[in-house]
C-alpha cells in the first residue's frame, strides 16, 4: 500500500497540530500541538468551548477576582483548560503563549508563565509536557533564559532571523519556532512577487540557514518550523526538527501521495557555509533587528496581531458573561 506523503513525513519530522481544535487533534493524532491567542480565540468561539468558557469564568469567580481582572483571568484558566484538553489526546506537549502585550518585560513575562504552570499543576500536568510560549524579543528571550535555569521549557515564537535563533540558543532554550509563510508573505508583497519555487522560498530558506546554524554548532535547542501556507513548504522542511502544520494542510498530507525526500539532516547540514557567530548582547541584538526589515516588521506585526486576538477574546468573554456594562474599555 501507497504510502501518504503525511506518513513519510512522520519518519523524517516530528509533525505538531497548529490548531486548539479538538476534534482535528483528535484525528491526525500529532505527537505535540501548538496554541497561540488566535487559534484559543477561535476555538473560544465553538460552541462545544461554551463549557469550558463557563468553568474557566467560574473558576476566576472563586478566586476572588473582579472586573478587568476577572476577565483576564478567565482568558489565562480558559487557555489551561484547552490545553489540558489537547494533552489527553497526544502523548507529547502542547505550547502555551504568555500574553503577547508582555513581550517587552522579562520580569512580568517570568511571572505570567509561572502564573500558567501552576494552573496546569492544578490540573494534575506535569511541567515537561508544557512548553512556555514567548515571543522573540530581546526581553523575551531573557525571560526564557530564565525560565529554562529553572527547569521550565520554553518555545520562542515570532522568530524570523539568525540573530533571533542565536540569541535563543545562546539561552539554552528549548525550541524555537521560525515563521515561514509570514516571511513568504513579506517578501512577496516587498518584491511584488506572485510566486518563488520552494528551492527559493524565503521563508523555507531562512530555516534552513538557522537549521544548518545549529546543526554545525552542535546547538541542542530544537527547530520547528511554523507558519506554513502550503504542503510544498512543508515538504521542503521534511527533516526539519520539528513541523507544526494547521489541519488544513495536514488533511492535504493525508490525501498526497508523493514521495517524500529529506530537505535537512545534521549531516547535510555541515556541508555548507558555517556562519560566524557574534556575540550577542542587548544592543548587538537590537542593531541585528533594526537592520533586518523584515524580522523587525513581522516581529512587531505579530505581537500586535496577538495583542489584538486576546483583546478579541476579552470582548467575547465580556459579552457572553454581561460584564459590558460593568466593564470600561
Amino acid at each position: 500500500m501507497t504510502q501518504t506523503a503525511l506518513d513519510q513525513l512522520k519518519k523524517l519530522t516530528t509533525i505538531v497540530a497548529d490548531s486548539s481544535d479538538l476534534t482535528a487533534i483528535e484525528k491526525f493524532r500529532p505527537l505535540d500541538a501548538t496554541t497561540n491567542p488566535s487559534l484559543i480565540t477561535a476555538a473560544a468561539s465553538q460552541p462545544e468551548s461554551r463549557e469550558l468558557i463557563e468553568e474557566a469564568y467560574e473558576q476566576a469567580l472563586s478566586e476572588g477576582y473582579t472586573s478587568d481582572l476577572l476577565v483576564e483571568r478567565t482568558i489565562d484558566i480558559l487557555t489551561v483548560k484547552l490545553g489540558v484538553e489537547i494533552l489527553k489526546l497526544i502523548d507529547g506537549r502542547v505550547s502555551t503563549e504568555v500574553d503577547a502585550a508582555l513581550s517587552y518585560d522579562t520580569e512580568a513575562t517570568v511571572a505570567k508563565a509561572k502564573e500558567l504552570l501552576a494552573l496546569y499543576k492544578d490540573y494534575g500536568v506535569d511541567q515537561n509536557r508544557i512548553l512556555i510560549k514567548i515571543a522573540s524579543t530581546w526581553d523575551g528571550i531573557q525571560a526564557a533564559r530564565q525560565l529554562e535555569a529553572e527547569g521550565i521549557h520554553c518555545n520562542l515564537t515570532l522568530l524570523f532571523g539568525l540573530h533571533q535563533a542565536q540569541a535563543c540558543a545562546d539561552a539554552g532554550v528549548t525550541l524555537i519556532s521560525p515563521f515561514v509563510g509570514r516571511i513568504l508573505d513579506w517578501f512577496k508583497k516587498a518584491e511584488n512577487v506572485d510566486h518563488y519555487p520552494v528551492d527559493k522560498d524565503p521563508g523555507v530558506l531562512s530555516v534552513k540557514q538557522i537549521y544548518h546554524f545549529y546543526k554545525q554548532h552542535q546547538i541542542k535547542t530544537e527547530i520547528m518550523g511554523a507558519s506554513f501556507r502550503s504542503v510544498e513548504q512543508v515538504l521542503g522542511l521534511a527533516g526539519c526538527d520539528l513541523l507544526t502544520v494547521s489541519p488544513n494542510l495536514l488533511a492535504e498530507l493525508e490525501t498526497d501521495d508523493r514521495e517524500v525526500q529529506a530537505q535537512l539532516s545534521p549531516e547535510h547540514a555541515q556541508a555548507h557555509v558555517q556562519h560566524f557567530v557574534e556575540v550577542l548582547n542587548h544592543d548587538t541584538f537590537k542593531t541585528q533587528l533594526e537592520n533586518d526589515l523584515m524580522a523587525f516588521q513581522l516581529l512587531q506585526g505579530g505581537i500586535d496581531g496577538f495583542i489584538k486576538a486576546r483583546q478579541q477574546l476579552n470582548s467575547l468573554l465580556r459579552q457572553s458573561f454581561g460584564l459590558d456594562a460593568e466593564i470600561q474599555d
